[in-house]
Parts: structure tokens; sequence; C-alpha cells
């Protein structure tokens, strides 16, 4: 893990970057519903999942959010923090054996009226399969400093 000073005023609206891949297994369906205690039988029953509609487990939504996410951490950035995300959705199943990736793109960014020296940059993350599909889909606010409070 790298650390890098990015300020507000260095992020460029439409800089796109992409994880590697990570396959999900049936330990992670285990461990997260160990962890969360959602044990609810779309994620854990194999048997009754192969009567339903969809065929087979379907992978925790938070899971999802949880490994896509902490596949982004890769640079520790001492003048920015996380705010937040919003719009989190849910868009399409994620199944054992599925790989997925996570797209972000800076999108926006504006000053914040809360607290002086800092801006908002909302960054919009796309949890990918692969077969190029959209999984999940959030933005990622962060709290960062403008090079003039530095």
């Amino acid at each position: 893990m790298q650390t890098q000073s990015i300020y507000y005023e260095d992020y460029e609206i439409g800089h796109m970057r992409e994880t590697f891949g990570r396959t999900i297994t049936e330990t992670d369906f285990v461990v997260h519903a160990g962890h969360t205690g959602d044990f609810f039988p779309h994620h854990m029953d194999a048997e009754w999942c192969a009567t339903q509609e969809f065929g087979q487990r379907i992978a925790h939504g938070t899971m999802v959010f949880s490994i896509g996410i902490g596949m982004t951490a890769s640079v520790i950035n001492p003048v920015a923090f996380s705010y937040g995300y919003d719009r989190l959705r849910f868009v399409r199943p994620v199944h054992i054996g599925d790989t997925i990736r996570t797209r972000l793109t800076i999108d926006r960014k504006h000053p914040d009226k809360k607290r002086a020296g800092m801006g908002q940059v909302y960054e919009k993350c796309e949890v990918i399969n692969q077969r190029n599909e959209v999984v999940l889909f959030c933005e990622h606010i962060y709290l960062v400093q403008m090079k003039a409070a530095a």
C-alpha cells in the first residue's frame, strides 16, 4: 500500500481506474453469514435455491459491497477521508464462481459548505462481473483538503 497526498484540486472529473478481479467462493458466503448473522436460504441453502427462479445461491449484497469496495483500497491519502456512500444499489446477483472487479470514476466535486478548506469529491463505484455487467453501484463521497488549506 502506498501513501500519496492528493488534494481536492488534483481530482479530475472523468478520471477512471479499475481494480483487479476477485473470484467469489463458498467460503466468502459462509464467513460473511457468520459475521452478519444473515443465514437466509437465498445465500446458504443450495437445495432450496435450486427450486427457485434464480437456481443457485445469491451472494449477500453487503458482501459484494464489502469486497468490491475493499478491492479499491490501494492508496492511503492523508489529506482525504471517506464521508460515506450514497445511492447503493444491488443491480444483478452474484454467485459462487463469479469474478468481480470495481471500476471507479470521479464524477463531480464541490467545496464543502460546512468545512472551510475542504471539498467533497464524488466517485462512481461500479462493481462488475466477468461478463462486464454492473452488479452493484454506489457513490463514494470523500472529504478532501484543498491546497490553500495545506
